[in-house]
């Protein structure tokens, strides 16, 4: 572009920013310049060839070309026209937006839904058409959930009605113990063992009553008279009644039960490691009992009821009742005082089991008072006591004790009725 006296000048740079619609190619037209400039101070026009005093020509200052108006911008929400929506939105389908929400306040989205609520199925979805429970329902009454501590009354153990089927329930058709309540223990945890309050005078006391009970038995039953059978079995087996007896209710006043405190605690498992240890020490015992006798003579070697009931005969029921005692009555009182009590008392005393089980065979065998038998009694007493203490209950020992009389209870009761020709 030129001036108007032929000389090339400038091309202004245009103020401003493009604008959203604008193109960076195309120039603005500019306003063509006046054709003789004017004077800033009178008006009138000055002569671009004309100097000052310097003789320096002066220039007019150049005229600033007009710009066009700018477009309107777009709203800033709008997007491209290739992503513009169409105008018109699709037909309402009457289903309410989503809960809880407004319809969408945005700018349009492109698809389908541009604006307007969601015309699909209302949230979360269609209803399951199925049937509530996939099977026939109950067809007894409804029973109430039972309750648990700190949610409502409690209901008392039985209470629930039978079902239809006639088993007892304790819930809404469970069968079986009530669920139990939070925090309690799991079924089949033992309670802690709390320490009983009796120790060895405990059996020193049930020595005593078994000392006594006899001195006064023979005292009130034997008065220089020979005793009968009947009179025999009373002299054997009240006093151990007696002495088994106290030492259970020392059980129960000063400490746990018997059921804790002896291990007199019932199981089959227990019976079957009983005859165990009763066979065994069968096996055992009548070898020893056979070489100890070659050793010290048979008259040495018979026991102490034997020779009480040599000599008397028996109708078959008193045989039967001597039987009874040898073989049953005599070795569960035997256990409940020696492995129950003096076991308890040597254990409160901070004796192991190992311990428990030397010293309770030893003062067994001496208990006895037959001196020229105590060695055959240590050998009798060993798997008696081993069954105590691999078991941890009396009933186990119990049992091995009644076996390992079973035979000689069978031969005397054989001897008072005459089909044996001495006893035991």
């Amino acid at each position: 572009m030129r001036s108007p006296d032929g000389e090339p000048r400038p091309v202004p740079e245009l103020p401003g920013p493009l604008t959203v619609g604008s193109s960076a190619t195309s120039e603005p037209p500019l306003a063509e310049a006046a054709p003789a400039a004017v004077s800033a101070a009178d008006g009138a026009p000055v002569d671009p060839g004309a100097t000052d005093g310097s003789g320096a020509k002066e220039t007019a200052p150049e005229p600033v070309a007009e710009q066009p108006p700018a477009p309107p911008s777009a709203p800033p929400s709008a997007l491209p026209p290739s992503a513009s929506p169409p105008s018109a939105s699709p037909p309402s389908t009457g289903q309410p937006p989503y809960a809880g929400q407004s319809p969408y306040a945005g700018p349009p989205l492109p698809g389908p839904y541009a604006s307007g609520p969601y015309p699909g199925p209302p949230y979360p979805g269609p209803p399951y058409a199925g049937p509530s429970y996939p099977g026939p329902s109950y067809p007894g009454p409804t029973y109430p959930a039972p309750s648990y501590p700190g949610s409502g009354p409690s209901v008392p153990a039985g209470a629930w009605p039978p079902g239809p089927d006639g088993l007892p329930r304790v819930g809404p058709g469970v069968i079986g113990p009530p669920p139990l309540p939070m925090g309690a223990p799991p079924v089949g945890t033992p309670e802690p063992r709390q320490p009983h309050r009796w120790g060895f005078p405990a059996y020193l006391l049930v020595e005593g009553v078994f000392l006594g009970v006899s001195a006064l038995l023979g005292w009130l039953l034997v008065r220089g008279s020979a005793p009968g059978v009947w009179t025999v079995a009373v002299l054997l087996g009240l006093p151990t009644l007696c002495a088994a007896t106290v030492a259970i209710v020392i059980t129960i006043v000063r400490g746990n039960g018997p059921a804790i405190d002896l291990g007199l605690r019932f199981s089959w498992r227990d019976v079957g490691l009983g005859v165990a240890f009763g066979v065994g020490g069968l096996v055992l015992s009548i070898p020893a009992a056979l070489i100890y006798m070659a050793i010290i003579g048979p008259e040495n070697a018979s026991s102490a009821v034997g020779d009480v009931f040599e000599n008397l005969t028996a109708g078959p029921a008193q045989a039967f009742l001597v039987f009874a005692l040898v073989a049953l009555v005599a070795p569960f009182c035997e256990e409940v005082v020696y492995r129950g009590l003096l076991w308890g008392a040597m254990e409160k005393h901070g004796a192991n089991r190992w311990v428990a089980f030397a010293l309770t065979t030893i003062i067994f065998a001496l208990a006895h008072f037959e001196f020229t038998r105590t060695p055959l009694l240590l050998i009798v007493a060993i798997p008696i006591g081993l069954a105590r203490a691999l078991t941890g209950n009396l009933t186990a020992s119990i049992v091995a004790h009644q076996i390992n009389n079973l035979l000689p209870a069978v031969a005397l009761a054989l001897s008072l009725t005459g089909a044996l020709p001495g006893a035991v």
